[in-house]
C-alpha cells in the first residue's frame, strides 16, 4: 500500500523575512541605495519578539511604500491599480497617492501637532525620525487568518529627538525630547490573495496618541510660532 503526500506550498520571502525586498535587484531605491534597518531591527530583537507571517509582509509593505517609487516594484501588494488604504473609516488611498505622500502623512490627519499639508514626502519621514530614531512595530495578536487578516499592532520607540513640525494652521511647533517611551496600538484588516500579497488595509487607531505622549502635560513644553513664508 502507497501512500501520497502532499508538499505545503512555498510562501513568499516577503512574509518570511522582514527584510526580503530590500535585496530585490534592479530596483530603482528613492535614495539612490536600499535604506539601512539595522538598528530598528536590533531595537526589535531586544524588546520583544512575536515573529508572525504577517508581522514580516506588513514590515515589508512600509519598506516598500517608504523608499521604492516605482509602483510596479512593490511585491507586496497584488495590483497598485486595485491596492487601498484606509484609516479610521476615512476616504480610501490608492497606491499612487501614498506614494506621493508617504506612509505618515496617509496615516495621521490635520491636527493642532502636525498637518500633511504642511510637509513632503521626504520631510514627513525627516521629522519623525528626528524624534524617533528606532521606531519598532509588532503584530500583537491576529484575530483571523486569510483572505481577511484582522489583527492588533503596536508601535514604539524612545523620544529621543526635539519634534519640530507644523500644525493645521500653519504655526510651527516645537516639543522637546523627553526621553520616554512613546507606544501606540490600534487594529488594522488586510485583504491578501493567495500569494499574501495585500490587495486593501484599514487601519483603526488614535493618531493624537503619539502627540500627547511627546507633550505629557498638554500645553507644557510646547511652543507654537508663526509659520514664515521664504
Amino acid at each position: 500500500m502507497s501512500s501520497t503526500s502532499t508538499a505545503p506550498p512555498t510562501l513568499p520571502d516577503y512574509v518570511l523575512n522582514p527584510d526580503a525586498v530590500l535585496s530585490d535587484p534592479s530596483t530603482t531605491w528613492r535614495h539612490g541605495q536600499p535604506p539601512d534597518y539595522t538598528k530598528t531591527r536590533q531595537f526589535y530583537l531586544q524588546t520583544t519578539s512575536l515573529p508572525a507571517l504577517v508581522e514580516n509582509l506588513v514590515k515589508n509593505w512600509e519598506i516598500e511604500a517608504s523608499y521604492k517609487p516605482l509602483l510596479p516594484e512593490w511585491r507586496t501588494i497584488a495590483s497598485p491599480q486595485s491596492y487601498t488604504f484606509r484609516v479610521n473609516g476615512s476616504p480610501p488611498q490608492t497606491a499612487a497617492q501614498m506614494l506621493s505622500v508617504g506612509t505618515y502623512n496617509a496615516l495621521i490627519e490635520p491636527n493642532e501637532f502636525y498637518c500633511p499639508a504642511h510637509s513632503s514626502f521626504d520631510a514627513s519621514h525627516k521629522t519623525f525620525k528626528r524624534v524617533m530614531p528606532s521606531f519598532a512595530w509588532e503584530v500583537l495578536e491576529v484575530y483571523a487568518g486569510p483572505p481577511r487578516v484582522v489583527f492588533r499592532w503596536r508601535h514604539w520607540g524612545v523620544m529621543k529627538g526635539d519634534y519640530v513640525g507644523t500644525n493645521d494652521k500653519g504655526e510651527k511647533v516645537t516639543i522637546k525630547a523627553h526621553g520616554g517611551d512613546i507606544d501606540i496600538e490600534g487594529v488594522a484588516v488586510a485583504d491578501v490573495n493567495d500569494k499574501l500579497q495585500l490587495g486593501s488595509v484599514e487601519v483603526f487607531f488614535d493618531p493624537m496618541a503619539m502627540f500627547r505622549q511627546m507633550a505629557p502635560d498638554g500645553e507644557t513644553g510646547v511652543t507654537k510660532e508663526a509659520r514664515t513664508t521664504e
